[in-house]
């Protein structure tokens, strides 16, 4: 039988999903009407029949349209990417960025741009995946304690930093159209992006968000702690090493096709867990695709519309953002690590 507290719980739940939801639609909407040129409501309405000015139609169609599409994609497996890997590791703070998956992606994007690599679009986020799960497993052997957040974020923090010096070296050899493509690369930016790369993170997403979204039972169970875990029959080495490789082919799909876009992985879990008020996987997984979809692209039409004309890099309002919000969390992870000695 269910209980009053219960049906209140299924109510938020189901409001939060919904508000969700709403809150993507009114962005993309925006998104797409804001410009530049401005579109009417009723303008855009004709475009998506078919009429409309042919210029407004075609900025709409060809440019507005598969950014919005990308930026929702690439949100919503970041926040999965995310909850995955804190989950996984029973850390908060957990993240691709301080895990060093996002460098060794990066690392790998930028050998390939930089050396002019005769290597098929298509294979750039297989090779991206490569070189971040083995940034992300050097950093885990290294920290051996996966519940000790200040030693991962050193360790991660130490990997990026020689990561990103090989990048500089590689630098020197590319010429000035390389430096300029790279640096839009290294901040996150979402800019100029077609339907062609849309075309080649949609298979990412098709597998690896149903994929994410069935690990929420494993998770559960992995945030009991192994020796509970392995009591109650899951297989803890194969179910961590699983999430752990979806978690980082979300991230390398992404950092294949858009940058490094930092802390929508890092952000979307916690606020998750906070408005659900529950850290239930189960629960925290879909919400937490909502949000990074929804952060992501509100945030790329910030960085589109705030200096207009000049469109920013969506990775620097992101970065802006989560930077001090990554430093309240390790001073919270601190100051419990004090209260508990």
């Amino acid at each position: 039988m269910t209980t009053p507290a219960a049906r209140i719980n299924r109510l938020r739940i189901a409001f939060l999903m919904l508000a969700g939801v709403v809150g993507i639609v009114v962005v993309a909407l925006a998104f797409l009407m804001l410009g530049p040129p401005v579109v009417s409501p009723h303008e855009l309405i004709a475009i998506a029949r078919g009429g409309g000015s042919s210029f407004n139609r075609i900025v709409v169609i060809q440019l507005w349209l598969p950014r919005l599409v990308l930026g929702l994609l690439a949100g919503a497996m970041l926040g999965l990417s995310g909850t995955l890997l804190q989950d996984t590791m029973r850390n908060p703070i957990a993240g691709p960025e301080l895990l060093g998956v996002t460098s060794g992606a990066t690392f790998v994007v930028a050998v390939i741009t930089l050396l002019h690599l005769p290597v098929d679009l298509t294979l750039v986020p297989w090779l991206a995946l490569a070189g971040g799960v083995a940034a992300g497993t050097l950093v885990v052997l290294s920290v051996g304690r996966i519940s000790d957040p200040i030693r991962l974020v050193l360790t991660g923090a130490a990997l990026a930093a020689l990561l990103n010096a090989g990048i500089f070296v590689l630098i020197s050899y590319g010429n000035t159209n390389d430096i300029a493509l790279l640096f839009l690369f290294l901040v996150g930016s979402l800019a100029n992006r077609t339907w062609n790369y849309v075309t080649m993170v949609l298979p990412w997403a098709i597998v690896g968000i149903p994929a994410a979204l069935l690990c929420g039972r494993a998770l559960n169970l992995l945030q009991l702690g192994d020796d509970v875990a392995g009591g109650l029959g899951l297989p803890v080495g194969r179910v961590r090493l699983l999430t752990l490789t979806i978690g980082a082919a979300l991230v390398a799909a992404v950092v294949a096709i858009a940058g490094p876009i930092s802390f929508i992985a890092l952000l979307a879990p916690h606020l998750a867990r906070r408005l659900l008020r529950t850290s239930d996987s189960r629960q925290v997984l879909p919400l937490s695709a909502l949000l990074g979809a929804l952060l992501l692209t509100a945030a790329d039409l910030l960085a589109r519309r705030a200096f207009a004309p000049l469109d920013l890099p969506v990775g620097v309002f992101t970065t802006v953002i989560g930077g001090p919000i990554l430093l309240l969390l390790l001073r919270r992870q601190l100051g419990a690590r004090a209260a508990a000695t």
